[in-house]
């Protein structure tokens, strides 16, 4: 039995870390064990310029507490007025790391998102022409398709079409939650990547709604059906260097969860690489999260792997988490898988 495993120190690919209050509370438990992290850009205001991202990383490395390491990866928020110049000199000066697009109304802060894309072709083209990589958030918004069907739709309609009329643009599908985007990823060979949330190997759709609502398990995209579970599971633990850890770990307050019209996300920042830890081991695939976590996201962005490591360890007691975190905007939950987890995370 394996009760020790060190692999280099992770990256999480997709994290929220939102501004202020909520900021300073929530980043010391993504810092404590990621190196670096792609920082959504979907603030209010959101963050669309080169020089308000400058601003943001400004923040966020005030906020680390003293003796943390963390490297802030910036985006920037795609919107049909983004100027190619602007994106091209922020990305020539090492400054963000990708552009984020979110169709218009998809998830928290995307009102500012993209309905026509047309729009954003001149962007998209420049892009390529940099190598300066698109994660997008991958589901349409049309009042007629049922939101089990929104990434699948997706696909067809836009992902799909945009790549083909921007070729040698490259592609991170963030958060897939169905075996459809896996399958998507596996047919392509080059320029696309995905990746997979910690709570979407965990949950499916029953977890938020039998027995009653869960809200701390609503997220968007929502969680699926057993088998697309199953099949990211598949994609994670298999060392395809095309899949890679993005937690899309989202802070909202208990109030703005428990209510009528509750917040979508999860929490995951605090416990995600124990819960991957259990997850791996589950499917018989230890060997592979490094790859997972610390590998193949880097590759994808063509930076190195870091240099430093994590060690995880069984014990014999459950890790008790904490099941808050507490900030001066009000309380967050932290993820609760509903299993005990054995992995700890120093």
């Amino acid at each position: 039995m394996t009760h020790s495993l060190t692999i280099a120190r992770p990256d999480d690919w997709h994290l929220h870390l939102r501004d202020g209050a909520m900021l300073t509370a929530v980043l010391p438990e993504t810092a404590r064990h990621f190196g670096r992290a792609i920082i959504m850009p979907n603030l209010v205001p959101p963050v669309v310029t080169g020089a308000q991202a400058a601003a943001y990383r400004d923040r966020i490395l005030a906020a680390l507490p003293n003796g943390m390491a963390f490297e802030p990866l910036m985006t920037l928020y795609l919107t049909e007025d983004t100027d190619p110049a602007d994106v091209a000199a922020a990305h020539a000066s090492g400054l963000i790391k990708a552009v984020k697009l979110y169709p218009a109304g998809a998830t928290t802060n995307s009102a500012s998102g993209v309905s026509d894309f047309n729009k954003v072709r001149p962007v998209l083209e420049k892009m390529a022409e940099i190598g300066l990589p698109l994660c997008l958030h991958g589901e349409v918004t049309d009042a007629e398709i049922d939101i089990f069907d929104r990434e699948a739709v997706f696909i067809d309609r836009v992902l799909d079409p945009i790549r083909k009329a921007t070729p040698g643009l490259r592609v991170v599908m963030e958060h897939i939650t169905t075996a459809n985007g896996v399958d998507y990823v596996k047919s392509n060979d080059k320029g696309l990547a995905a990746t997979i949330t910690t709570h979407h190997l965990i949950i499916n759709r029953n977890h938020i709604l039998v027995g009653g609502i869960k809200p701390h398990y609503y997220c968007l995209p929502v969680a699926k059906r057993e088998t697309h579970r199953q099949a990211l599971r598949s994609a994670a633990t298999s060392g395809d260097a095309r899949f890679f850890l993005g937690t899309d770990s989202a802070p909202h307050t208990d109030p703005n969860k428990e209510s009528a019209c509750g917040c979508a996300g999860c929490f995951t920042a605090t416990n995600t690489m124990s819960l991957l830890a259990h997850v791996f081991e589950e499917n018989g695939a230890l060997d592979k999260l490094e790859r997972f976590t610390s590998r193949n996201g880097p590759a994808f962005y063509r930076l190195p792997v870091n240099s430093d490591t994590l060690t995880l360890t069984k014990q014999d007691q459950p890790v008790a988490f904490p099941t808050k975190i507490d900030t001066l905007d009000g309380p967050v939950t932290v993820f609760d898988p509903g299993f005990p987890v054995h992995w700890s995370a120093p």
